[in-house]
């Protein structure tokens, strides 16, 4: 190797030595900065892809959130999962006896419907025996049932009010009173108007598509005639709804939800702007559904314009010191047990809803046991298995289940969290579904603390739905005062589906007696929780 032969030479070569580090050290540079691009776009790519698939499922998947078998089994197999280990006890043998098994076969139509029988005889010429040719006697029959649908049909109630005069003089002229109506003059009879308000408001039927169907049956009444007989209802049954709140407001656990609903002509707003229906609900469902003592199960619905936390400080005024109040993150809700001092408890089942939305938005081969996910998923499912097996205890009792076989199930959500919180890109939907689940702990572990507090909102959920499907089909409210006799209507449909009474039956009932309704006790007695149906 010849070695540098002056001090020039060697100058020069440290400096293209120094050049060529320094040339080097910029390729290092711009081949790590595109190594981050890379990563950046790979993850943005991911991102994508994955709303992409949230977007197909939403679109042509299934959207219920009942999971795969293994949690499926896993719910169906509480008493298993709860009881002690096989081994810790010693085994016995057992000796199965004999059981009936249940017929297989069609259910029998309810005996209460009403039937019309349709005798089928024999000719008189068949009627005589074939061997010796005496004259056949009838022995009994042979029966079988079918449903029989009777059309709308349409008829005109004519109302005559009789006029009396002295035949004496001319001042003797009495006329027969009016009979009450709820509408007095209006075209509707109140029960057509039971049966058009549940049509609407339960069965999801537009008002312009029921006065098509009436038309084919000579029911000649416009949408507008329809829609100002339904606004007047919903005017009628306000002392109703006045009484619902007050009993609400007293309850020991409020749920609490709200969605979006637009209204065209609401003054000072343009049509296109977003109003809200607010929904407060209580109570236990239908009689024997909860423990003794349960708050009377209420779905009340109130018309806003707004979202904001002064409405919902104002819907809520009046509510009782110290009560629970459960809904989703939405962050006017914690303004409200802030300004009234309730106990604010989170929803399990909307936190679980972001795991589930980000384990299917997997790709199928990915969604494996192992992913975080799939193990909050599994984990959420294990609270509801113990509150499952608590479902007849009281307060207390839940409480110290809870305690003892809740506890260690939180602890492992808690370690799961923040394993995963900080480890994905917070714009993925697992990542999204962390934080959220991260941010409403507190309230989520508060059923903890007491053994009233329900694991999620599902009846606010549950009462809220039929609403969004019917304005899916109604798409929009007219006028504000249409919207607030709606959610009048709503409340009093939905709170008797709570309590197990058919709505259109109940209806029926309320609108023949509200007329004569003059005291507190008269209204009292039409509330659904008091009602007798079977004797109406």
């Amino acid at each position: 190797m010849r070695m540098p032969a002056n001090i020039e030479e060697i100058t020069a070569l440290r400096k293209a030595l120094e050049e060529a580090q320094a040339q080097t050290q910029s390729l290092r540079s711009e081949v790590e900065s595109l190594d981050s691009q890379v990563r950046l776009v790979t993850a943005e790519r991911d991102l994508y892809k994955e709303r992409l698939r949230a977007k197909e499922r939403e679109l042509f998947g299934a959207s219920s959130e009942v999971r795969v078998s293994d949690q499926r089994d896993f719910f169906f197999n509480e008493a298993e999962a709860l009881a002690p280990a096989a081994d810790s006890e010693p085994k016995s043998k057992i000796t199965i006896g004999a059981h009936q098994r249940i017929k297989r076969g069609r259910k029998p139509i309810d005996p209460n419907i009403p039937r019309e029988v349709v005798r089928v005889e024999l000719p008189e010429a068949e009627r005589v025996c074939p061997v010796d040719g005496a004259a056949l006697q009838e022995i009994g029959v042979e029966a079988s049932e079918q449903y029989h649908v009777i059309p709308q049909q349409v008829k005109v109630l004519r109302t005559e009010r009789v006029k009396y005069a002295c035949p004496c003089c001319d001042k003797g002229l009495r006329l027969a009173p009016p009979p009450a109506r709820l509408i007095p003059k209006g075209i509707l009879s109140d029960d057509t108007l039971a049966w058009v308000i549940s049509a609407k408001f339960q069965d999801g039927l537009p008002l312009y598509r029921q006065a098509a169907l009436l038309a084919r049956f000579g029911g000649e009444i416009s949408r507008n005639t329809m829609a100002g007989n339904v606004n007047g209802a919903g005017l009628a049954v306000q002392p109703l709804v006045n009484l619902l709140q007050d009993k609400l407001l007293e309850a020991g656990v409020i749920h609490g939800d709200e969605t979006e609903v637009q209204v065209l002509k609401e003054p000072g707003r343009a049509a296109q702007r977003k109003s809200y229906m607010w929904l407060r609900a209580t109570g236990s469902g239908p009689p024997g559904a909860g423990p003794p003592g349960a708050d009377p199960p209420i779905r009340l619905f109130t018309y806003a314009p707004t979202r904001s936390a002064k409405f919902a400080l104002d819907l809520y005024a009046g509510v009782r010191p110290g009560a629970v109040l459960l809904t989703d993150g939405y962050e006017s809700y914690e303004a409200v047990a802030r300004g009234y001092g309730l106990v604010h408890a989170g929803c399990w089942v909307h936190a679980r809803r972001g795991f589930i939305k980000a384990l299917e938005a997997l790709p199928k081969a990915a969604r494996t046991p192992d992913q975080p996910a799939a193990k909050i998923i599994e984990a959420i499912g294990q609270l509801y298995v113990v509150d499952k097996s608590a479902e007849e205890l009281d307060a207390a009792g839940r409480l110290a289940r809870r305690q003892k076989h809740s506890r260690p199930v939180i602890d492992a959500i808690e370690a799961l969290v923040l394993a995963h919180l900080h480890a994905v890109s917070p714009e993925s939907l697992l990542g999204k579904a962390l934080h959220y689940l991260h941010g409403q702990w507190p309230k989520l572990i508060r059923f903890l603390e007491r053994g009233d507090i329900p694991l999620d909102n599902n009846p606010a959920e549950n009462a809220i739905r039929p609403f969004v499907v019917g304005r899916k089909n109604c798409l929009f409210s007219d006028t504000v005062a249409g919207a607030k006799a709606s959610a009048n209507l709503y409340s009093l449909i939905e709170t008797a589906k709570a309590r197990g009474v058919e709505p259109y039956q109940y209806l029926r009932h309320i609108f023949a007696r509200l007329p004569l309704a003059t005291t507190a006790d008269d209204y009292e007695a039409l509330l659904p929780w008091r009602v007798n149906i079977k004797n109406s």
